[in-house]
């Protein structure tokens, strides 16, 4: 309910910008096991190779490892008793106006998506899903896993014109 509150007071300006051009990137996504860690390490040293200034945050959910503490991070514990996000370093990511915002789950994680649809970036990029047009002007169908979603990402992002 919050989250659907959040996407219609959202006024930010959305709109697609030239991958050259870009110059602040963002990537959230939901900790799973240290394979997905390092996928989106070596997504952070492309963008960064590039040129682009780059931003994670990463949801980190009960009972899972934050490996190497590379990333700010906001968990469950940041939740007040009537639902609000208090992280100080996710309420700042969702205020960042990126040129970019990529969303790394394959699956929706409703916290992440509360941070997304108070999100302040022009294109937020994500992976298709029944109900998740609200929240992203770019979605990439993920047959084939989270490897094949992110090369999709990046691959059809840095082409835009």
């Amino acid at each position: 309910m919050r989250t659907d509150r959040l996407l219609k007071k959202n006024k930010a300006v959305r709109s697609t910008v030239s991958y050259k051009k870009a110059e602040k990137i963002g990537i959230i996504f939901s900790v799973e096991d240290k394979p997905k860690h390092d996928t989106v390490k070596e997504l952070v040293r492309k963008f960064e190779q590039d040129g682009k200034q780059v931003e994670v945050l990463e949801f980190l959910p009960n009972n899972k490892d934050n490996y190497e503490f590379k990333f700010n991070f906001f968990s469950e514990k940041d939740l007040s008793l009537l639902g609000h996000i208090t992280s100080p370093d996710a309420i700042n990511f969702a205020e960042v106006p990126f040129d970019f915002l990529y969303y790394l789950d394959t699956t929706p994680n409703p916290l992440v998506l509360n941070i997304l649809a108070r999100s302040q970036a022009k294109c937020r990029v994500g992976c298709a899903w029944e109900d998740g047009l609200p929240y992203f002007e770019f979605m990439i169908d993920s047959l084939n896993g989270l490897r094949e979603m992110i090369d999709s990402m990046y691959k059809y992002t840095t082409q835009l014109k």
